[in-house]
């Protein structure tokens, strides 16, 4: 016996049963957005759409009946080879995959439509920005509610129970309203003398402390409107993590469209991650040929600005930046570099230096992504493995105590990997 839950929601879509099977289902839906991701093109890159994951991974709770007991009537469609009371064979079993119609073990996989809320929720939560941890109060403009006691009226959803049975308690003991348990003890020695016959005159003595305490009770409310109180509510600052993140883009005639696409792609998914997880975050583009300059989300993504290559160019300017608008006591700062590796040689000594001395200092985090020819479509497939002078220079400075990863990619299906491994959510570990 199946259950199926047919009540209609809103749209004819049933929210309540999507978001259940997404949390009892929800490693293998997220696994299956890591790799519908890869897949894909970077305008769709925070689309929705159809999933698939493996049916067994999928249980159902279903009631049925026990195997054994009960009376049992089944309902089959008509044939023309069986009558009542044969027993059907089983039927032989043969390889094959698990399609309709064959007895193979074979098992389709569930397709399962996410929306782009959905996805992006999934594609984005084990990710974060390390070590956000320099907070300030930044005004009226961020605020959160806080308890600041109680008063006598607002919402009922508002109200406090415990506060205003206190009140209530104590106010029926100051005005010493009688207990039922009282009443119900005069009650009974009411009975108990009529009984034993006793005067008449105590019988009415008693007859009238029931009245006096039945309408003290009543003249003495159990909850009266003065006993109630509702949580109080008041806005305070809240101190929130600024942080800033500067995307370092190489652009110079050594870079290739398709290292060009790879740079892009991994700044277009770095951006959604930002803008999607964190209010409170500042992004700075800065673009750099033998010259770096500061420019915004349109020009660094789509500008075909070229010439030499100079890094330390960008590096000087993020300094600059740093210095003017984004002082590192107070701003929690952050940069991914993507570039080619090829660089001036007499450069390389000058953006090893600004990395160690001044930016690791500074910076929470420093990303360095190196792009590469694709190993598959470039004749340069031989000299592509070999370190780039740029890398051999920031790996020079590569210390596990310094906030500093390096990566390499060569064809777009390792940009989501790349990108999940430098920023994905660090646990803490057990001293």
């Amino acid at each position: 016996m199946h259950i199926i839950d047919r009540r209609l929601n809103p749209g004819g879509k049933s929210l309540a049963n999507r978001q259940r099977f997404i949390r009892r289902a929800r490693s293998l839906v997220r696994n299956a957005v890591h790799e519908a991701s890869a897949k894909r093109s970077i305008k769709d890159a925070a689309r929705g759409g159809d999933i698939s994951i493996p049916a067994d991974g999928v249980h159902e709770p279903t009631l049925r009946r026990a195997p054994s007991g009960g009376n049992r009537d089944y309902l089959l469609p008509g044939n023309k080879k069986y009558v009542e009371g044969d027993t059907i064979a089983r039927p032989e079993e043969s390889g094959g995959g698990g399609g309709p119609g064959d007895g193979g073990e074979g098992v389709d996989e569930f397709q399962f439509a996410l929306t782009r809320e959905e996805f992006l929720e999934l594609f984005l939560e084990d990710l974060e920005l390390p070590d956000l941890v320099k907070r300030q109060v930044t005004g009226d403009a961020v605020e959160q509610y806080a308890r600041a006691g109680y008063r006598t009226s607002g919402p009922p959803a508002a109200i406090s129970v415990s506060r205003t049975m206190r009140n209530s308690l104590s106010r029926r003991l100051a005005l010493r309203r009688p207990r039922p348990e009282e009443i119900a003890a005069v009650k009974a020695q009411l009975e108990a003398a009529t009984q034993e016959g006793a005067p008449e005159d105590a019988l009415n003595a008693l007859r009238e402390e029931i009245a006096r305490l039945e309408r003290r009770a009543q003249l003495v409310p159990f909850i009266d409107p003065i006993d109630v109180r509702f949580r109080r509510f008041e806005p305070v600052p809240r101190p929130i993590a600024k942080a800033v993140m500067f995307c370092l883009m190489d652009v110079s005639g050594s870079m290739d469209e398709h290292m060009k696409d790879l740079a892009k792609r991994f700044f277009t998914l770095l951006y959604l991650f930002l803008t999607r997880r964190y209010e409170h975050v500042e992004v700075v583009f800065i673009r750099h040929t033998h010259e770096a300059q500061e420019v915004d989300e349109q020009t660094f993504f789509n500008s075909r600005e070229t010439g030499g290559t100079v890094v330390s160019t960008a590096l000087a300017e993020m300094i600059r930046i740093v210095q003017a608008r984004f002082p590192g006591d107070v701003w929690n700062l952050y940069a991914a570099q993507a570039s080619d590796g090829d660089n001036t040689l007499s450069d390389n000594a000058v953006t090893a230096s600004l990395l160690r001395d001044t930016i690791l200092p500074l910076c929470q985090y420093y990303a360095y992504l190196e792009v590469g020819a694709d190993e598959e479509d470039s004749p340069l497939s031989a000299r592509s493995t070999r370190p780039s002078s740029l890398w051999r220079a920031i790996e020079m400075v590569l210390d596990p105590s310094l906030p500093l990863a390096m990566r390499k990619v060569r064809h777009r299906r390792e940009i989501y990997p790349v990108f999940r491994d430098l920023f994905a959510r660090k646990t803490a570990t057990a001293g």
